[in-house]
């Protein structure tokens, strides 16, 4: 297979070689986020918290105001007759447990819950901080106060008390033997004890296909027919390369792939190359051509004078639409259509995940990239559960350490874990020009020589948004549908960036709370404002959104054709069986 010659972009700023031991030395224990950025957060907000006196006053008033409430909740809450005096926010189960309604574990939390109430008015509203920088020092309290919780320690914790009580102790020696356990495969990084069950071919991504098409990049899988007919238009799914595809090829009974197939869809897919440090050199040129158009050009050979159903999910959907802005202004029309499924073009507002994005964290990155030639996956893994940390870190420790549990392995756990790498330059293009300069919304993009508009794109979209999306903000995904200038369909979605797109709608893993909100739109006619269509959107309808998508790709195709197996095509020699050989790069 040949080697690509890197895509020609603008050099970016070496790392010096003097500073890469240290900087990645501090990359490889902060997960990859620069103490730099948060100390000139923290130092922004309490320079001018000091000449805020009315700020300070107003804390000082709600500090004794909250002291007073949390006094009066202490004095009654033994006659079990007072309300409480603090919520917990949305989402968080830390003293949900009847144990903590008990006194004295009631104050205890009601303590920390107004505590983490006046730290929320400390760090937000103090005039001069810049918004990023207020972002990211409220993120830094967050992280210190979810450490300080009451739930994380064992002799303030009810249910933790009560099982070392119960179990005479077991509890606590299971939990070291966990901590054990997951400390020693750390250090020999080593994968989550489990995963081997859930293996690429074995335990999921168990669609039958072929590799019919591979380049130094990306394999293209085929997958066999499930009925004697299909639709006339073959359909190509972009995953994104910071995940293995198989999160939409997950066990029969999850599996979007297997779905699509089984209602008569002709699917490819794109399964990325785990990159190593040869690949260092390897941008976001070469990603779009070898992964997304290169694919096209081999479904068009196997489907002579037939468009082309395509669709990306997360990063994969952005390179999606880059391409087809790309063929929208050569007008080639091989696309036809395009669903964005949990994809940001306008990084304007990324969310959560805005809070790693400044100068100071990029180069971080970069230096720590520039020893090796890639990010490892796991790096990035850290920075999401820092994120939310009282769910994917603090509660860990409680459930496994203190609790002495063992949360199962699950084939969604086991794909979580199955880590990619990302190429140093490739990354630095992406965060550089996508996240901090925002280009691709801004009409300031150019791939492959040529200048990128999303105006461009003329056929129909499909796009699919989450509610409660960390990586990829529903608000954020919505904006595509000004950008682009076609016929648009937006869906959005219950659940998480996973969860929510992963939700099938039959058999013993379809989520009983699933439901899905969806409009059409004439081309420059969704309201500008997401809140706006948010307030105009019709009711949640239950079930899974992808009945939605099928009915919208069978809206948007040409009839039936009697189904004809996966060619035989030989890759270097070899037939290759789905799921390919670049998911199982390690």
């Amino acid at each position: 297979m040949p080697v690509p010659v890197p895509s020609a972009q603008a050099p970016e700023p070496q790392p010096a070689a003097l500073d890469l031991p240290l900087k990645g030395t501090i990359a490889r224990w902060s997960h990859g986020v620069s103490p730099a950025s948060i100390a000139m957060a923290q130092a922004d907000w309490l320079t001018h918290l000091l000449v805020s006196p009315s700020k300070q006053a107003e804390l000082a008033s709600s500090a004794l105001q909250k002291s007073l409430q949390w006094s009066q909740f202490a004095s009654q809450v033994w006659s079990g007759r007072c309300a409480p005096c603090a919520e917990p926010l949305p989402g968080d189960k830390r003293f949900s447990k009847r144990e903590w309604q008990l006194p004295p574990f009631a104050t205890l939390a009601q303590a920390f819950l107004l505590t983490e109430q006046w730290w929320s008015e400390a760090t937000h509203g103090v005039r001069g901080v810049s918004r990023h920088h207020e972002e990211v020092a409220a993120f830094g309290v967050r992280q210190l106060l979810d450490m300080l919780s009451p739930s994380n320690l064992p002799m303030l914790n009810p249910e933790v008390i009560r099982a070392t009580v119960t179990q005479s102790g077991a509890n606590l020696a299971t939990g070291l033997a966990n901590l054990w356990r997951d400390a020693v495969a750390v250090a020999a990084d080593e994968r989550p004890r489990g995963v081997e069950a859930f293996r690429p071919g074995e335990g999921v991504a168990l669609t039958p296909g072929r590799v019919v098409h591979s380049n130094h990049l990306a394999e293209l899988i085929r997958y066999e027919p499930a009925t004697p007919r299909v639709h006339k238009e073959p359909l190509l799914i972009v995953p994104s390369w910071i995940m293995k595809f198989y999160i939409l090829d997950l066990t029969p009974d999850d599996s979007l792939v297997r779905y699509l197939v089984g209602q008569g869809h002709t699917v490819y897919m794109v399964s990325w190359r785990n990159p190593g440090s040869e690949d260092r050199d390897l941008g976001l040129d070469d990603y779009l051509e070898l992964g997304v158009l290169d694919a096209l050009r081999a479904i068009q050979a196997l489907h002579p004078r037939t468009r082309v159903h395509a669709a990306g999910y997360c990063l994969g959907g952005t390179l999606l639409a880059m391409a087809a802005a790309l063929l929208g202004r050569r007008h080639d029309n091989v696309l036809k259509s395009v669903t964005l499924l949990a994809a940001e073009v306008d990084f304007e507002q990324p969310g959560e995940l805005g809070l790693f994005i400044d100068e100071s964290q990029i180069a971080l990155l970069e230096d720590a990239m520039a020893e090796r030639g890639y990010l490892d996956g796991r790096q990035m893994a850290g920075a999401f559960q820092m994120i939310d940390s009282k769910d994917l870190v603090w509660s860990k420790l409680v459930h496994e350490y203190l609790m002495g549990a063992r949360t199962p392995v699950t084939p969604m756990r086991a794909w979580n874990a199955d880590a990619t790498r990302l190429p140093a330059r490739m990354h630095s293009q992406y965060l550089r020009r996508l996240y901090l300069e925002n280009e691709l919304a801004e009409d300031a993009y150019t791939a492959l020589g040529e200048r990128v508009s999303l105006r461009d794109i003329r056929v129909p979209v499909f796009v699919v948004a989450t509610e409660r999306d960390h990586v990829s903000p529903w608000q954020s995904v919505y904006k595509v549908l000004r950008l682009v200038h076609a016929h648009t369909d937006f869906v959005l979605v219950s659940g998480g960036h996973n969860v929510g797109i992963v939700s099938p709608p039959a058999g013993p893993l379809a989520y009983a709370e699933a439901s899905y909100r969806h409009t059409h739109h004439a081309a420059d006619a969704a309201p500008p404002d997401p809140q706006e269509w948010l307030a105009r959107a019709p009711a949640a309808q239950h079930g899974s959104w992808w009945t939605c998508w099928h009915g919208w790709l069978v809206q948007h195709s040409q009839g039936m054709a009697t189904a004809r197996p996966v060619p035989k095509v030989r890759i270097e020699g070899q037939l290759i069986p789905a799921p390919g050989s670049y998911v199982l790069q390690r």
